[in-house]
């Protein structure tokens, strides 16, 4: 492995870092741990990460204790070692700061957009979704087509997913790819992601359709996707009346959708890694259920999924272009057991001496 994977994902990071301490300076505005009031960010990835390295482990050894029988089995000590070296454990941990720091100062970069411009462009986008829709509006048109009932938990449950997916991805992309340079390639760009999607909330400022057209949702019955809304809701007006006075952060803007964003990314790195055809239909499959999920609920305009769209294409060149991973798919395809590593039995006496 390289010393400069995540080269470029901190050089992104540490931008976005100085970015968030010059806003919070000029204006005024505390520095905030975006998931403290529940479960601290520095905290759980290091938690999935961790519970991502046991299960690698655990895999690796299960195969060779079925490969080598009892009498010959090695320790998961051993396999641990031998798995887990020090350019790999240098290379999850790289790759872990440089996201958390990119992650905290998105966080608290998003938080700031309504203190440093008072616009909301929701009137100018919801202009745009019925000239694209020939004078309607799309999440009325969905509920009319989808209906309101189990299309509604659907939704709801696509949207909770997605929260679930990203540092779910990012074990992946540290722990079981073992190929530095697309790990490094997937951290990279859902930063850039989050570079680019900041600057846009500050040039197009927006709140969204569950917000600034309610009406529109009142006949969806309640989800947890609900409880989402409202707590966003009330986690800005806090803010707003005092950000010195809460621990929250404001996390409501529209334009451009980083859900979809994220999913593009998601979807053409594990097209250029070549993953197993189920694993590409399903990254495919759920970028168009959110694509849907977050106009049919309001969280996006129609234009605001169109915008997401090109961040996530333009975040995967730019990555590519920043770690030198060439843009077309692999020559051959990805396999469980290259993801594992090639499955041998541990050099005892290597082991021996790395661990001394």
């Amino acid at each position: 492995m390289g010393r400069g994977e995540f080269r470029a994902a901190g050089v992104v990071a540490a931008a976005m870092a100085v970015a968030a301490v010059l806003v919070a300076w000029t204006y005024g505005l505390p520095l905030r741990d975006p998931d403290g009031a529940s479960m601290p960010t520095w905290f759980r990835l290091p938690v999935i990460v961790a519970s991502a390295v046991a299960l690698d482990v655990v895999a690796r050894w299960v195969i060779l204790a079925r490969r080598t029988g009892t009498t010959d089995r090695p320790s998961l000590r051993a396999v641990a070692v031998e798995r887990w070296n020090r350019d790999q454990i240098r290379f999850t941990l790289s790759g872990l700061v440089t996201w958390y720091v990119a992650y905290v100062a998105f966080r608290n970069l998003k938080s700031y957009v309504p203190f440093v411009t008072d616009g909301i462009d929701d009137a100018e986008l919801r202009r745009l979704d019925r000239l694209l829709w020939l004078g309607h509006d799309p999440a009325v048109v969905l509920h009319d087509v989808l209906g309101t009932g189990v299309a509604n938990w659907v939704m709801a449950a696509v949207y909770l997913i997605w929260i679930g997916l990203v540092p779910a991805s990012l074990a992946i992309a540290l722990v079981w790819t073992r190929r530095s340079p697309y790990g490094a390639w997937y951290v990279t760009a859902v930063s850039v992601d989050w570079m680019l999607g900041a600057a846009i909330y500050y040039l197009v400022p927006s709140m969204g359709p569950t917000y600034t057209s309610p009406g529109w949702f009142d006949q969806l019955p309640r989800t947890p996707n609900t409880d989402v809304r409202d707590l966003l809701l009330s986690d800005r007006v806090d803010v707003l009346g005092g950000p010195w006075d809460t621990h929250a952060v404001q996390t409501i803007a529209a334009f451009a959708s980083l859900h979809v964003a994220v999913m593009v990314t998601i979807c053409l790195v594990v097209e250029a890694m070549r993953l197993p055809k189920l694993v590409r239909v399903a990254a495919w499959t759920f970028l168009a259920l959110t694509m849907v999920a977050t106009i049919y609920l309001g969280w996006h305009f129609f234009v605001d999924v169109l915008a997401g769209t090109v961040v996530g294409v333009a975040a995967v060149v730019i990555a590519a272009i920043a770690t030198g991973n060439p843009l077309r798919r692999r020559d051959e395809p990805w396999t469980f057991r290259a993801a594992l590593g090639a499955v041998e039995r541990p050099d005892r006496d290597a082991v021996a001496s790395r661990s001394a």
